[in-house]
């Protein structure tokens, strides 16, 4: 077997240009393979990672300004959420799971002599969960339902304010000043919102009553189950419109006057591009290493041709068919499995190099906490065993294109075989 192999590796380097040629076309093809695969994994996982900061189904609605006449009432009326509205999202819509409504109130927080202008934002207990907030195991915790029901005057404050604030101290325990009000902190959050400053939460209902007596707001959140497509997200959003029209007097068809974000929705058709991009991927893979396969199978269709002398040769000196077909098999199995995975890692290596440069030009910019920083590539993993199964599948093709002619040139006689140029 040693002297086998020593056989061979002094034919491949006695013809390079043939070997270098059957090398690309195993290497290239599992290195486009594992390129396609890593940059859509990494598209996907980077999409997948920003979905993730928030429940993906969740439904937002803004109130707006209405840009139409509807019923006698004129344009330009500004459109107001209440309580009712909020019952009728808990009771009506029966998709409807988790809710909360929204007030915010720019407040000044002072403890001791630190103090800042930040937003309060009136939340109820199930905005943690939608908004996926991160309490550590000593930051106490976020707003529950007593809390809500007793309007009691409690904040949880936001990592950067309590740093500000509290110094290095732990502000579980201790009352912040909020405008006018004492109120005592029971929780520090650690994931910043994406948009905007460092914002405090306090209940909804004490929120209404302290800072808001009109008890009008402008923002409800809740998220949605038994959606499953866009045209099911689509209906609802266009009945939750209508419903919302009735009760506040716009026209449903006026975009402006009702803002609905629905992130069930966007989430669906990502995945559905998502879907069409691993198509693609699969098909120009394919594609890719159905080019490989013909390459390694036409240049073993020459190199079987080109030694069918030497073949001859060894019949008439007395070599056994079996042996010689031995040789040329084994002769493939190298070829395409030392470049093979010499594609692989180049491949791989390529991915990780984008992966990396990616994430330090992401930490270049000024992002005020790495938990909401966007990012539209992370992480581009690639399964091993679909390169293995390229590179196993290159393997056997090549074995079959050299043992064909290989099989039939063995069968040739000694002397016709010796006659071949």
């Amino acid at each position: 077997m040693r002297d086998q192999l020593q056989e061979i590796f002094t034919t491949l380097r006695k013809n390079k240009l043939r070997t270098t040629l059957t090398g690309l076309s195993v290497s290239w093809g599992i290195f486009i393979l594992i390129v396609l695969l890593g940059a859509g994994n990494g598209l996907k996982n980077g999409v997948m990672s920003n979905f993730e900061q928030r429940a993906i189904n969740r439904v937002n609605l803004w109130a707006g300004t209405t840009s139409m006449p509807h019923q006698g009432l004129k344009s330009g009326r500004n459109i107001q959420f209440s309580e009712k509205e909020l019952s009728m999202v808990e009771d009506d819509i029966n998709e409807s799971r988790l809710v909360t409504a929204r007030s915010n109130k720019t407040q000044t927080i002072s403890y001791g002599t630190e103090y800042g202008s930040y937003q309060v934002r009136g939340v109820m207990p199930s905005y943690a969960e939608i908004e996926k907030l991160i309490f550590e195991p000593d930051a106490g915790r976020f707003i529950n339902q007593l809390d809500f029901k007793q309007k009691s005057k409690v904040i949880v404050l936001d990592k950067k304010m309590a740093e500000v604030l509290f110094k290095g101290k732990s502000p579980l325990g201790e009352y912040v000043k909020v405008g006018d009000l004492m109120f005592k902190v029971i929780g520090v959050n650690s994931k910043k919102e994406q948009w905007g400053g460092p914002v405090a939460y306090i209940p909804f209902s004490t929120s209404q009553a302290m800072f808001n007596p009109d008890k009008k707001f402008y923002q409800l959140t809740f998220t949605v189950e038994g959606l499953e497509t866009k045209a099911e997200n689509d209906r609802f959003n266009e009945a939750l419109r209508s419903q919302m029209g009735r009760r506040l007097n716009f026209n449903p068809e006026d975009k402006q006057a009702l803002w609905v974000s629905n992130s069930q929705a966007d989430y669906i058709e990502t995945m559905n591009i998502f879907g069409g991009i691993n198509i693609f991927v699969t098909i120009v893979g394919i594609l890719t290493l159905i080019a490989g396969i013909v390459g390694v199978s036409n240049i073993m269709l020459v190199s079987v041709k080109e030694r069918t002398r030497e073949i001859g040769i060894r019949k008439a000196i007395g070599a056994p068919p079996a042996s010689i077909l031995k040789s040329i098999i084994l002769e493939s199995i190298i070829i395409t499995a030392i470049f093979g995975y010499i594609g692989m890692m180049l491949g791989i290596g390529l991915t990780e190099l984008i992966n990396f440069v990616m994430e330090q030009s992401a930490n270049g910019m000024q992002v005020a906490d790495e938990k909401t920083r966007m990012t539209v590539f992370k992480n581009p993993t690639v399964n091993v065993g679909y390169a293995l199964f390229a590179t196993v599948l290159l393997i056997i093709s090549g074995v079959i294109a050299g043992y064909l002619p290989a099989r039939k040139a063995v069968k040739i006689k000694p002397i016709e075989a010796m006659r071949q140029e």
